[in-house]
């Protein structure tokens, strides 16, 4: 029998923030949700995680001290809703680990994965044919339903070639095994932050990461069915990785976002409104200490249960 999420991906349009309720300590268990009894037509899912699973300072932070590690992605799986592989980043991974990791997690979890840099790292973006292919070749469908947006991530020195990055969209492979494929770019250089790259976005249906960060440029343009937010701001002196104010604020974008609505308080690019609609989306807390980053999506999660 195959079990089910502790914390199914929550439809936006079930949930009521509540300005003056208080989160639960960082040392308490989450209560556990409970999938909608009706799916709703006018919201998308929300799934929320973080950034891989194996990190030493998590052991008796966010890990049980005597959890074998043999069971990490197991215990992971039970307390967020997605998490993004960044292994896939480096090298290629085999069939067997994908569908190893979809047999430790629970129905209604989603991975993310990030495509090779072999694809993304070079010149002439046109040429990454052979790697992309070879990506999809190593087994990534394996993951079956587990799978869910590839995250194409460039370096902070490339820039915006119109020409040269509508043909690497044009390489990524929209089906593949009679299954439906996400995809997600994150760019890093301000030459992006123009009307041309949101209209070419939407020629392809591919969304823009929105990425809290101190440095990269942050557009919050939407753009196709879905949309994807790596919150790096975190802070390992807090708990909760975030102050609570903030994390509400998120958990309010969030829902807005899967409601087909876009926050106010984000930047935009383009001043074209996308068509309202349900999106479903997809949030990280990955910022580059990590140790409260799996608080921060715990406490999110319960923002939008």
């Amino acid at each position: 029998m195959r079990r089910v999420s502790a914390h199914w991906p929550i439809r936006a349009d079930l949930i009521r923030l509540d300005p003056t309720s208080r989160s639960a300590p960082c040392n308490e268990t989450p209560p556990v949700s409970k999938p909608p009894q009706t799916p709703s037509k006018h919201s998308g899912h929300i799934y929320i995680g973080i950034g891989g699973w194996t990190f030493a300072p998590w052991r008796g932070v966010f890990y049980p001290e005597k959890l074998t590690q043999a069971k990490e992605l197991e215990y992971a799986a039970s307390k967020l809703t997605s998490i993004e592989i960044n292994g896939t980043y480096y090298g290629s991974q085999k069939p067997e680990s994908f569908r190893k990791w979809a047999r430790e997690v629970p129905d209604g979890f989603v991975f993310s994965l990030k495509g090779p840099r072999f694809a993304t790292n070079r010149r002439v973006l046109a040429e990454a044919g052979d790697s992309i292919k070879r990506f999809y070749d190593s087994g990534v469908l394996e993951l079956g339903d587990r799978l869910g947006p590839v995250l194409w991530q460039f370096a902070p020195t490339k820039k915006f070639d119109e020409a040269d990055f509508g043909k690497f969209l044009e390489l990524l492979p929209r089906t593949l095994g009679g299954r439906a494929l996400r995809h997600v770019v994150e760019v890093r250089h301000d030459s992006f932050c123009v009307p041309d790259f949101i209209a070419l976005l939407r020629q392809f249906e591919t969304p823009v990461v929105f990425a809290e960060h101190g440095k990269y440029p942050a557009i919050a343009d939407v753009v196709g069915d879905f949309v994807y937010a790596r919150l790096q701001k975190g802070n390992d002196e807090l708990k909760t990785c975030y102050p609570p104010k903030a994390l509400d604020a998120w958990a309010k974008r969030f829902q807005l976002w899967a409601g087909g609505g876009e926050p106010d308080d984000l930047p935009r690019v383009d001043a074209a409104k996308p068509i309202k609609a349900p999106r479903d989306v997809f949030a990280y807390v990955i910022h580059e200490g990590k140790v409260r980053a799996p608080a921060g999506a715990m406490e999110l999660i319960e923002r939008v249960k």
